[in-house]
């Protein structure tokens, strides 16, 4: 089985965002954004990128603006508002309603953007995000993703950050993985994201009952098929964030993945793609 994969680049707002297209060998029942969490790139998404088209689906993995290989912003606005712009903006070039499939960052973007236009998407997958995120969870991948600013010596110095981060991790990353989210830059290493993205208002601490309530607002609106795949050892979606999503969007489904934490994808990507799979081919695809 031969799947094509074509570099791409999409229309964001204002934006250029840099994209792989993964084809499906016959017939296609359909196109699936895969959008990442904040800090990470297109890459991360690669080997669902691949199943998916295996199993029919037309699939893009996008850098997200700021991020990548994607333009950054300009006026530094790296809000909910604006990833989700973004999206509705690649949905009208694509002349379709695809299925949205955002991690984190872009799972609160997809969210967002699926609520506040009806008709945008045939169906919604958040992966462990949810309207209420636990503030430690949260506070710990700011932390993470601060401490990178002044980079790494080498690609291993980067690697023990990761690992530090996530040390119960079932499935560590390698030195070669990482290569594609890092830059050098006069001997040292750089995560290859906008800095401003951790300065805009709307992301800061004080700014959470605003967030929040943006995206219960957007989740009361859903009406498209929806499943949340959460890590049964997220450190932030609780029981109680996923509960209260369910109760949001009348006949979402849920579905958690043990031994994986809010990394779900790189924790058990395996797991992760087959309820993603089983989801598409089933409720999504009927």
């Amino acid at each position: 089985m031969t799947i094509t994969r074509h570099k791409s680049e999409l229309r964001g707002d204002g934006v250029l965002l840099a994209a792989d297209l993964w084809e499906p060998p016959s017939d296609c029942k359909g196109t699936v954004l895969l959008l990442h969490g904040g800090g990470q790139t297109r890459h991360s998404w690669q080997r669902t990128g691949v199943r998916l088209a295996e199993q029919g689906w037309r699939s893009y993995t996008i850098d997200a603006r700021g991020h990548g290989d994607s333009d950054w912003a300009e006026d530094g606005d790296y809000s909910h508002s604006a990833h989700a712009r973004d999206i509705c903006s690649i949905v009208d070039g694509l002349g379709e309603p695809p299925v949205l499939v955002g991690a984190s960052m872009g799972g609160m973007a997809s969210l967002v953007a699926a609520g506040n236009n009806p008709g945008l998407a045939r169906a919604l997958v958040l992966v462990d995000i949810t309207p209420k995120a636990e503030p430690e969870g949260l506070s710990k991948i700011t932390d993470f993703m601060r401490a990178g600013l002044d980079g790494f010596d080498s690609l291993q110095h980067a690697l023990d950050a990761v690992i530090a981060y996530n040390p119960h991790r079932s499935r560590p990353p390698r030195v070669e993985g990482l290569r594609k989210n890092l830059r050098e830059r006069d001997g040292r290493w750089y995560w290859h994201w906008d800095p401003q993205l951790l300065a805009h208002r709307t992301n800061q601490p004080e700014a959470t009952a605003e967030r929040e309530e943006q995206a219960r607002n957007a989740a009361r609106a859903v009406t498209i098929p929806t499943l949340l795949i959460r890590g049964a050892q997220s450190d932030v979606v609780s029981d109680e964030g996923a509960r209260e999503l369910l109760g949001l969007i009348p006949g979402s489904r849920h579905i958690d993945v043990s031994g994986a934490g809010h990394m779900v994808g790189g924790d058990d990507n395996d797991v992760l793609t087959q309820g993603l799979s089983e989801f598409l081919n089933g409720v999504a695809l009927a």
